[in-house]
């Protein structure tokens, strides 16, 4: 059988372990499992997603409407944009998809960082694009517009806050970057940033403002993480007319399910769930911090529901992470971004009880 050629440059998405895959493996009852891998939001869905959840289920017979026109009309709202200016997808990585094969081919280049979300190269190799990234984790938009001089890409992705390190950029440095760069589609990929800009507003984007002052950039955001709905797989993105227009032929028929809207809906009301999320994150992301410093590990300061601790030998990020799991603690073992280190989500204080217990039984056995 034949395959496409690119494909022999992609490596698989590796995604974090699920509660299902350690309790087959590793024989752990799953009451005692705790999962600190996903980024998801460890305080649940908002009530009033889940009983829309319920309502709808007698609608499963139907397909949904695909115009999700009570969604995008709820994000219009809520971001101050028209309807004509979003796009729903299942997860905000299908809009990078879209994103990808709406201006890449084997000629072309996408210029990202070091370390960011994996799917971006996922999707530009799939593509047979080629990578172009910088020297460095940190976002140096001056090092990134250096490269754009140099290569002419014809995407650039920017994750604020990045994933999985957990630093943001500035909002005037990010603009001051963009009003550079007018020929790339842009991605502003902002999984995180109800988080980001609870922490530090000097890090806030706004989405109507970014589009309006820069036509050729695409604001994502995501449900899976503040609202609390990564199994219902919902994002979205915000960019200009002419750009969703192109975007939109590229998006299958029904690619967000009835459940997964009404949820979607509803979650989108709740900025009292989001506020209280996102404020229990950071009261517990101190604990990590104080840890970090009581015991000399280094960390990046995140702006996130995650933390990067980094190691130093002997210690080791994947014996850590398997050691971890096999005391039913799921973390993200950095190393297949070449990194000795750890990304841990932020939990309860119950569950990084758990978490600071086991793994200081860990250091103390090195």
């Amino acid at each position: 059988m034949r395959f496409n050629e690119v494909l022999k440059e992609i490596k698989s998405y590796e995604a974090g372990k699920p509660i299902e895959l350690v309790v087959r493996e590793y024989g752990i009852d799953e009451k005692d499992i705790v999962k600190l891998a996903s980024n998801e939001n460890p305080y649940g869905a908002p009530p009033k997603a889940i009983e829309a959840v319920k309502n709808s289920a007698s609608k499963l017979y139907l397909y949904p409407d695909d115009s999700m026109y009570e969604l995008k009309e709820a994000l219009g709202k809520r971001f101050g944009v028209g309807m004509e200016n979003i796009i729903i997808g299942s997860g905000s990585d299908q809009i990078l998809e879209f994103c990808a094969r709406a201006v890449l081919n084997e000629k072309e280049k996408v210029l990202m960082s070091k370390i960011t979300f994996a799917m971006y190269e996922i999707y530009a190799r799939q593509m047979g694009a080629k990578i172009v990234r910088s020297s460095c984790y940190r976002h140096d938009l001056d090092e990134f517009y250096e490269l754009y001089k140099e290569h002419s890409p014809a995407l650039i992705h920017i994750c604020t806050p990045n994933n999985p390190t957990g630093d943001a950029i500035d909002r005037e440095y990010l603009y001051s970057f963009l009003e550079r760069v007018k020929e790339p589609l842009v991605v502003v990929d902002g999984a995180y940033m109800e988080y980001g800009s609870y922490k530090d507003a000097k890090k806030a984007i706004d989405a109507a403002e970014l589009i309006q002052k820069f036509e050729n950039v695409i604001y994502l955001g995501t449900f899976s993480k503040a609202y609390g709905l990564g199994g219902a797989r919902v994002g979205y993105g915000i960019a200009s007319k002419e750009i969703i227009k192109e975007l939109y032929k590229l998006r299958p028929p029904f690619n967000v399910t009835t459940l997964s809207l009404a949820a979607a809906k509803e979650a989108l009301k709740d900025k009292k769930f989001v506020k209280d999320s996102v404020a229990k994150n950071f009261k517990q992301m101190d604990r990590f911090v104080n840890f970090a410093l009581s015991n000399s590990i280094k960390h990046i300061d995140s702006y996130t529901n995650f933390i990067t601790y980094l190691f130093d030998e002997p210690l080791n990020s994947t014996d850590i992470a398997e050691r971890l799991l096999k005391k039913g603690v799921i973390v993200r073992d950095l190393a297949s971004y070449g990194l000795n280190a750890i990304r841990i989500t932020i939990g309860t204080k119950e569950q990084n009880d758990i978490f600071f217990k086991r793994f200081e039984e860990i250091l103390n056995g090195y």
